[in-house]
């Protein structure tokens, strides 16, 4: 009888415990974000009774605001949701879409060349954009307050202004050019002309007044009406391609995330159209049959280097719109072909490459990403993009509104790189309605014990960004701070070389990468803009860290 009863007891003795375990809340909330006014303008609609998802909302739109270089309605982006009371997870697509009129060739001429720039600069490089969508349908589906509180730090700020910082100087200066052939936009982000001065106040009032009707009327404020009428009529006035019909059609998607095991670690990320998410784990998969601290730090990088070469390979392959291709994500991932590619990275199999590599221009600061952790346990992980700094350019007259050039992130042509140096094939060629491939990467990383929710701008590097942060977390734990600032390097496939930041590698390390046949650059000025926000449950703690690399404000409250 004695031991008949010793189950019960233990767990009636431990039902306590496991209670308390099951309904385990973070004692604070964290926000790290590109932008200062952003993560104050998040932690602002939580102290007004919003959910993280409010506070998402919030900060997306101040990004918007105050990080035109970066992101805005003009764009898009995915939103990456986990919701506390039911463990649900989605992931929000609000992927710019190509308008109705775009066709595979647009930007070739009658040689079928690359025409220079029009895949970049000005409204034929503009997709339709979907970040408004996302914030009416976030605020409605998963928020608490109406969109009108949730944009009110936004509205506040277009209306009042924001001080130039380095950071918009430094971008400014490298599209001032285009910035200048377009009025609207040079009179909203240029002072006559020139770049504005630190300190300058960059007032936005059209912005205001669009942000106004989005808020009042939701989705129809900006895909119909004033709003979109001004936006199209701009479009074309300019040589673009836009309908209203364009606007009125366009629709977020709800995507299930990729998810995937690495160690003891339960990895969620984005899932087509960007490829984040299947890279990123692809890659992960690939590693998982090594024990990286017991190599060498030359070993090391060279297996995680083969593991970027590969999975940017099948990128350039097989990924694209999976509402336009079939991507068999479930082959790719699987564990039969973690190990044949494992087997090709042991071997360091020679990939078929074209003779022709172009120089990656893009510089890996465009884009932006916050993370989201709220007292309940909701979380987000968001990456925002207007695609170049300061996307195309082009402000249709009369909205605030500047538009992405991320049609350049299509394939124009095969084999020929965009404008971070990446190829593509058929998958990403350009068609109507389609939505363009994305490398942008949001992301949770899950143990027992511990919640990650990290993500980067960055280009084509934002993948291998999170691989590395992923990696320092599965195998040697640290903190958010060291996961932000740890240095990086990086492999696409396509240009064959290693980019590194300083620091990543000594000057022996080179030499002996070099001697394996590796050609090295070094990236002197760093890339990428991480936040994260961890919340340790063995202690319950919240921490938060933002690069510091940027000018961002990570906060715990």
């Amino acid at each position: 009888m004695i031991y008949r009863a010793r189950p019960l007891i233990l767990f009636l003795i431990f039902l306590p415990l496991l209670a308390t375990a099951a309904e385990l809340k973070p004692p604070a909330a964290g926000i790290a974000s590109a932008h200062p006014l952003a993560t104050r303008a998040g932690h602002e609609i939580l102290a007004r009774g919003g959910n993280a998802f409010d506070a998402a909302v919030a900060i997306a739109a101040t990004l918007a605001v105050v990080e035109p270089y970066g992101s805005g309605l003009g764009g898009g982006g995915f939103w990456l949701l986990h919701r506390a009371r039911d463990g649900f997870e989605t992931m929000v697509d609000a992927r710019e879409r190509a308008p109705m009129a775009a066709t595979r060739d647009m930007y070739l001429d009658e040689s079928g060349r690359p025409v220079a720039g029009l895949s970049l600069n000005g409204p034929l490089a503009a997709a339709i954009p979907g970040l408004p969508a996302a914030l009416a349908h976030v605020a409605e589906k998963y928020g608490r307050l109406p969109l009108t509180q949730s944009l009110a730090p936004a509205i506040r700020l277009a209306r009042k202004g924001f001080a130039v910082t380095a950071r918009y100087r430094k971008l400014a200066e490298r599209r001032m050019d285009v910035l200048n052939a377009h009025p609207a936009a040079a009179r909203v982000f240029l002072d006559n002309g020139f770049v504005p001065d630190p300190g300058f106040i960059v007032r936005q009032p059209d912005l205001a007044r669009t942000l106004v009707r989005l808020a009042k009327k939701g989705r129809a404020g900006f895909y119909a009406g004033v709003t979109a009428r001004r936006l199209v009529e701009g479009v074309r006035a300019a040589g673009g391609i836009w309908s209203l019909k364009d606007l009125a059609d366009y629709r977020i998607v709800e995507r299930t995330p990729v998810h995937g095991r690495h160690k003891n670690i339960r990895v969620t990320s984005a899932a087509l159209p960007s490829s984040g998410g299947t890279v990123l784990t692809q890659m992960l998969n690939i590693l998982e049959g090594f024990d990286l601290n017991k190599l060498d730090r030359v070993q090391r990088a060279q297996v995680i280097i083969e593991a970027m070469r590969l999975a940017y390979r099948d990128r350039a392959r097989y990924l694209g719109d999976p509402d336009f291709v079939s991507v068999d994500t479930q082959r790719l991932l699987s564990h039969d072909y973690a190990v044949r590619l494992r087997r090709a990275l042991r071997t360091r199999v020679k990939l078929d490459a074209p003779r022709r590599q172009t120089e990656t221009r893009g510089t890996g600061t465009n884009t932006t990403h916050f993370s989201v952790i709220d007292r309940e346990g909701n979380r987000v992980a968001v990456t925002l993009s207007i695609n170049y700094a300061f996307g195309s350019g082009f402000m249709p007259p009369g909205t605030g509104v500047l538009l992405n050039n991320e049609m350049d992130d299509f394939v124009i042509k095969p084999g020929v790189p965009n404008v971070y140096g990446l190829v593509g094939a058929e998958a990403n060629a350009i068609a109507p309605g389609k939505r363009p491939l994305s490398s942008m990467t949001p992301t949770f990383l899950e143990t027992d014990d511990a919640v990650v929710v990290l993500g980067t701008p960055g280009g084509s590097r934002i993948i291998t960004m999170v691989l590395l942060a992923a990696l320092e977390f599965a195998n040697n734990r640290g903190d958010a701070a060291s996961w932000v600032a740890l240095p990086r390097f990086h492999h696409q496939y396509l240009p064959d070389r290693v980019e590194y930041e300083p620091d990543a590698f000594s000057k022996p390390e080179v030499r002996a990468l070099e001697g394996l046949g590796y050609k090295l650059v070094l990236r002197k000025n760093g890339y990428g803009n991480m936040q994260a926000v961890v919340w340790y449950k063995t202690g319950n703690r919240v921490a938060a860290a933002s690069d510091p690399r940027g000018e961002g404000l990570a906060l715990v409250r």
